[in-house]
């Protein structure tokens, strides 16, 4: 029996141990998926991952090329290969952008035009449904881990009082992850208005 009370609460940690990660990924994707959301600032991460026609394959521009952001409304790159600047050129241009790329035949120059109010308004309103949607990722997590929790109890694999102090660690874990995507949201709707 000693060896069976040990099982329940690793079975437990794990089960809490696998939320934390998902959520993490969850945080992590919303990052990821913000960062393409273009702000009057340029920043490389709004075009790093804009496919390219190299040599018939598809390839994002981060692994073809140097980004950088030297000026607050402009991006720099740098093609590692001179031939596929024509090609880069163009895939930006078609993008859904909106950008008037210039090359010298070296470097690639993007300047970013400042936004209207009205559209840092619209992108403003896309952030909050992209972070509710997180957020809603997150709860979805913490349902399954309950779930996962009431089958142990109810397998007398654990006690309703280790369920009920597992259950209250997924709710922490849950508050402390949807508060960095309040943080993140917060961060980014300022960062949208800012002129």
């Amino acid at each position: 029996m000693p060896a069976n009370e040990i099982e329940p609460d690793s079975s437990t940690e794990e089960i809490i141990k696998e939320s934390k990660r998902r959520m993490l990924q969850s945080v992590e994707f919303l990052k990821r998926g913000l960062d393409t959301i273009r702000t009057g600032r340029a920043t490389p991460s709004v075009v790093e991952n804009i496919l390219i026609n190299y040599y018939g394959t598809p390839t994002p521009l981060k692994q073809l090329a140097s980004l950088s952001a030297p000026e607050a409304q402009l991006i720099l790159i740098q093609p590692y290969d001179k031939g596929s600047i024509k090609e880069i050129e163009k895939a930006i241009r078609n993008s859904s952008m909106g950008f008037n790329p210039a090359n010298d035949g070296n470097i690639i120059r993007i300047p970013i035009p400042p936004l209207s109010q009205d559209r840092r308004q619209e992108l403003a309103k896309s952030v909050g449904k992209i972070v509710e949607e997180s957020k809603v990722a997150v709860r979805n997590v913490r349902r399954d881990g309950i779930e996962k929790l009431k089958n142990l109890q109810r397998n007398k694999n654990i006690s309703e009082d280790e369920r009920k102090r597992a259950e209250a660690d997924l709710q922490k874990l849950t508050d402390s992850h949807t508060s960095m995507m309040d943080t993140i949201y917060e961060q980014k709707s300022a960062d949208l208005m800012t002129v």
